[in-house]
C-alpha cells in the first residue's frame, strides 16, 4: 500500500504546511481521495468555534471498518494486522491476519445485532489488552453502535459514572484480565458497577482468567457461544459476509471520557471519517511508516492513543502492530526489548514515564537484547525531559533511531504537534512543529498572541497558554449529552480559539515546548486526573471535613498527587487512616488516580471569600517554601506556616 499524502522531506513538509493554511478544504479534499467512501462529501468544512459547530467531510458516506479492513482483504489479507504478546512470555503468541480480522469482526458485529445493538446505541467496553477488545471496538464500528472503552484500572463508581452519562445498554468485558504479576477481576467490576442500573440489557462475557464470576440469567451471555452462533450466520462456504452499516461522515464513532476540572468526567466524541483520516495521515507521517514495518505502540486500548495507534491509524494504513498485554516491568524490566527483539520491531512508541521507570533498572536489562530492527522510537502522554530522551537514544536506539516528541490529546484524535520521524528535526524534549493542518498561537490570560521575544541566552522565546486557530480533521465535536460543557472547557476561554488548557514555549523557529497544564488537571504518568475529581473522592471518607490537590514534580510519573486533608477531631492511627483515604479513592476512581503523598493539616489557605489558593499549596509541595508571594491577605495566614512544618 503506497501513501500519495506521506511528506518525504522538511521541503515536502513546509510544502503541505503552507497548503494546508492557504487552501486547507483542497488540501484535505486531496489527502481524503486516498480513502474508501461510499457517497463522497459535498463540502470538505464548515465550523465556528463559537457554538462550537465542526463539519468535515459534509455528506460523505463511509464505513471505517471498510477502511481499516475490507479494502485490505485483496492484497493484505495474509499479513499479520495484529501481532498479540501475551502477559506471561510463557503463553502463546497469537498472530491475526486481515482476513482473520475480518472474520471476527465480522462475528462480533453479527453477536451484537443478534443482542439488539442498533446504529447509535452505546456499548461500553471494559476488556483486558486481548484481541477481542479489538473485535469488539471495530464490531460496534461496523454496525454503527458507538463504542465508548473505559480503561481496566478504573473503579465500579467510575464505570457506573461512565455508564449513566453515555446511557449505555450494552457492556462487554472479559471473567478477568492478566496485569503483570495481577488478575484485575473484571467481571466482578462490572457487576459493582450495575448495581442499581436500569438501563443495560447485556453483558457479553469473553473467558481469559477463568475466574469464578456470576452470570445473571437474561442479562449476561458467554462471547464464546455468541461467537460460535454468529459463525454459522456470516459464513458460508467458506466465504465471510457482513454489510457495514452506511454512517454519516459526522456520526459519532465512540465516546471516550477524561478527566475534566470539575469532578465529573466528560465523554469526549469523535466522528467517522475525520477521525479516520486525521489517526491514518498522522501515523504515516509522524512515525513515516513502510508497508510491512512492525509497529508496536505499548499504550492501552482503553486510552485514546491506544484508540488511535493501535487500532484505526494503524488498521486504515494497513499496517502491523504489535498488541501487548502486560506491563515492562514483568516478570523483569527487559520485557520490552525481548519483544522488540522477538519480533523485529521498526517502530517503538511508548510513554516518558515507562521510560523513565526502565531508567531506574540501569542497562542489564537491555544485555543481550537485539534491538537493531528499530528504525524509530517515539514517546507520548507527556513532555519528556531531557536526560530520559537522552537515555532511550543512546541505549535503545544507539543514536542511530530519530525519537518523534508527540504532543496531543484525547480531544484533538491525533498527534498535533511533532517532528516526523528523520523528516523534521528532532529537539530534545521539544514537540516541535505542528503537522500539516494544525495552527497553533499562545496567548496571554487576555487572549492577546504572545510573539518571541529575547530570552536569558539570548534566543527569541515566547510563552503562553497554548490555542489552536483553526480545526484540523481529529477535533473533538462535542461532550456526550452536554455541548454547552465542550464549548466551556475548550472555547469560552479565548473568543475563536481552540484553548488547549496546556501551556508552552515557542522559539524563533515555530518550535514548540510544552511546560504542562495551566488548569486544575493533573497529568500523572501520561493520564489526566482532574484534582476535583480527587478531592471528591478523598472528602467521601467519613472522617475527612476537605481537602485540596496539587501536582508536584515526580522523578518517575512526571507529576505526582500530593494532597493536603483537613481531618475531623477522631483522627487516631494516622498511618492507618492515610491507607483508609487511598482505599476511598481507588474505591471511587480506582488506583490510577491514589495521591503520592497525603500531608494532614488543621486548615486551608483561603481568601476572604473562601478560595483555596491552590497556588501556595503548589509551592509547598514542589518545595519552594521560601518563595510563596503575599499571604497577608489570606483569612488565616497562620494556617500556612503549620502546613509548612508538616511537609512531607
Amino acid at each position: 500500500m503506497s501513501y500519495p499524502f506521506q511528506v518525504r522531506s522538511m521541503e515536502q513538509y513546509e510544502k503541505a504546511y503552507k497548503a494546508s493554511v492557504d487552501e486547507p478544504e483542497a488540501f484535505w479534499a486531496s489527502v481524503a481521495e486516498n480513502f474508501k467512501w461510499r457517497k463522497k462529501w459535498n463540502k470538505v468544512l464548515e465550523w465556528n468555534f463559537t457554538e462550537p459547530k465542526i463539519e468535515w467531510f459534509k455528506g460523505g458516506k463511509l464505513n471505517i471498518t471498510e477502511n481499516c479492513i475490507d479494502r485490505h482483504l485483496e492484497t493484505l489479507g495474509d499479513k499479520p494486522a495484529f501481532i498479540w504478546e501475551p502477559n506471561s512470555p510463557d503463553d502463546r503468541v497469537r498472530v491475526v491476519t486481515y482476513n482473520r480480522l475480518h472474520k471476527r469482526v465480522c462475528q462480533f458485529a453479527q453477536v451484537l445485532k443478534n443482542n439488539g445493538v442498533k446504529k447509535g446505541d452505546r456499548v461500553c467496553i471494559y476488556m483486558g489488552m486481548i484481541p477481542e477488545l479489538a473485535y469488539a471496538v471495530l464490531g460496534c464500528a461496523r454496525i454503527g453502535a458507538i463504542h465508548s472503552v473505559i480503561f481496566g484500572g478504573f473503579s465500579a463508581q467510575s464505570i457506573a459514572d461512565r455508564l449513566d452519562d453515555a446511557k449505555a445498554e450494552y457492556i462487554v468485558t472479559c471473567d478477568g484480565a492478566f496485569r503483570g504479576g495481577k488478575d484485575i477481576p473484571l467481571k466482578s467490576v462490572i457487576d459493582d458497577a450495575l448495581i442499581g442500573n436500569k438501563t443495560v440489557k447485556r453483558v457479553i462475557v469473553y473467558t481469559r482468567t477463568r475466574t469464578p464470576v456470576s452470570m445473571i440469567k437474561g442479562r449476561d451471555v458467554w462471547w464464546e457461544d455468541e461467537m460460535e452462533y454468529a459463525e454459522t450466520q456470516v459464513e458460508k462456504d467458506g466465504i465471510v459476509s457482513f454489510s457495514a452499516e452506511e454512517m454519516d461522515a459526522e456520526d459519532p464513532l465512540f465516546i471516550l471520557y477524561t478527566s475534566g476540572s470539575t469532578g465529573k468526567p466528560k465523554g469526549v466524541v469523535h466522528t467517522c471519517a475525520g477521525y479516520m483520516i486525521w489517526t491514518t495521515y498522522t501515523f504515516v507521517n509522524v512515525f513515516q511508516y513502510k508497508p510491512g514495518d512492525i509497529h508496536f505502540c505499548t499504550a492501552d486500548i482503553g486510552w485514546i492513543t491506544g484508540h488511535s495507534y493501535i487500532v484505526y491509524g494503524p488498521l486504515s494504513a494497513g499496517a502491523t502492530s504489535v498488541m501487548f498485554e502486560g506491563i515492562p516491568t514483568w516478570p523483569d524490566a527487559g520485557r520490552f526489548w525481548d519483544i522488540v527483539d522477538k519480533h523485529k520491531v521498526d517502530i517503538l512508541y511508548t510513554a516518558p514515564t515507562a521510560i523513565r521507570s526502565l531508567m531506574g533498572f540501569g542497562l542489564e536489562p537491555l544485555k543481550g537484547k537485539d534491538l537493531s530492527s528499530l528504525k524509530i522510537l517515539g514517546t507520548v502522554g507527556e513532555p519528556i525531559n531531557e536526560e530520559a530522551w537522552h537515555w532511550y537514544d543512546e541505549n535503545v536506539g544507539k543514536k542511530k533511531c530519530p525519537i518523534v516528541d508527540t504532543w496531543w490529546q484525547t480531544e484533538t484524535g491525533g498527534t498535533l504537534i511533532s517532528n516526523l520521524a528523520g523528516v523534521t528535526p528532532a529537539i530534545p524534549s521539544w514537540a516541535s512543529l505542528p503537522l500539516p493542518g494544525v495552527q497553533p498561537l499562545l496567548v496571554d490570560e487576555n487572549g492577546k498572541e504572545v510573539l518571541p521575544t529575547p530570552s536569558e541566552n539570548g534566543k527569541l522565546i515566547a510563552s503562553g497558554n497554548l490555542c489552536i486557530k483553526f480545526p484540523w480533521p481529529g477535533i473533538l465535536r462535542t461532550t456526550w449529552g452536554d455541548h454547552e460543557r465542550c464549548r466551556q472547557n475548550y472555547f469560552a476561554a479565548y473568543p475563536n480559539l481552540y484553548f488547549t488548557g496546556d501551556g508552552a514555549l515557542k522559539d524563533e523557529k515555530g518550535n514548540y515546548r510544552i511546560t504542562g497544564r495551566v488548569d486544575d488537571v493533573l497529568n500523572v504518568s501520561g493520564h489526566r486526573i482532574g484534582t476535583a475529581e480527587v478531592e471528591n473522592a478523598i472528602n467521601m471518607h467519613a472522617g475527612v471535613v476537605e481537602s485540596a490537590v496539587v501536582g508536584y514534580p515526580h522523578d518517575i510519573k512526571g507529576q505526582g498527587i500530593y494532597a493536603y486533608v483537613v481531618f475531623g477531631p477522631k483522627h487516631g492511627d494516622e498511618d492507618l487512616t492515610r491507607k483508609d483515604i487511598l482505599q476511598t479513592v481507588s474505591r471511587v476512581i480506582g488506583p490510577i488516580a491514589k495521591p503520592d503523598k497525603v500531608q494532614f493539616v488543621p486548615g486551608l489557605p483561603k481568601t476572604r471569600s473562601g478560595k483555596i489558593m491552590r497556588r501556595i499549596l503548589r509551592k509547598i509541595a514542589e518545595g519552594e517554601i521560601s518563595n510563596l508571594g503575599d499571604t497577608t491577605t489570606l483569612l488565616d495566614p497562620a494556617v500556612v506556616e503549620e502546613i509548612k512544618k508538616g511537609k512531607i
